[in-house]
């Protein structure tokens, strides 16, 4: 399956475990596209069939400056040709901050809703505070989305 991977990263990490995810997914047997400055036009002309969105967190809950742009833009336009897809989100904060800890991974879920992409399992939520290698903590989650798509 064609996988669009998007990426929204302050310092770093988000980026990291994007990379880590398509090449578990190209592994897999998957076509992956990831690159963390796309357009809407270069994500429309991939024709992705699947979703996964890895993002960070920053300031009161919001999308890191990387990804704001698109997320705009999907959300202006709401593209009817990926109604139905299905899709995955990694998200990555700091529990530390309450109510916000992985605000940016929410956002996209709820455009998820509105894009009517279908969520093939709970998004991953990964602390800052608990997790030292983001990449290999999204690994059985990884494992788990892979199913899902052969399912």
């Amino acid at each position: 399956m064609k996988v669009a991977i998007l990426s929204g990263s302050v310092y770093g990490s988000a980026e990291e475990v994007a990379r880590h995810a398509a090449n578990i997914l190209r592994g897999a047997g998957h076509e992956v596209w990831h690159n963390p400055r796309v357009s809407l036009a270069e994500l429309q002309a991939y024709a992705p069939e699947v979703f996964l969105v890895v993002t960070s967190t920053t300031g009161l809950g919001e999308l890191p400056d990387n990804l704001l742009p698109l997320y705009s833009q999907i959300r202006d336009i709401l593209p009817i040709a990926w109604r139905g897809l299905p899709g995955g989100v990694i998200a990555l904060g700091d529990a530390s901050y309450g109510d916000t800890f992985c605000g940016g991974g929410e956002q996209v879920r709820e455009l998820f809703g509105e894009l009517g992409i279908r969520e093939i399992q709970p998004m991953l939520r990964l602390d800052a505070s608990e997790t030292v290698n983001p990449e290999a903590d999204a690994e059985p989650w990884l494992a788990t989305f892979i199913d899902q798509l052969g399912a």
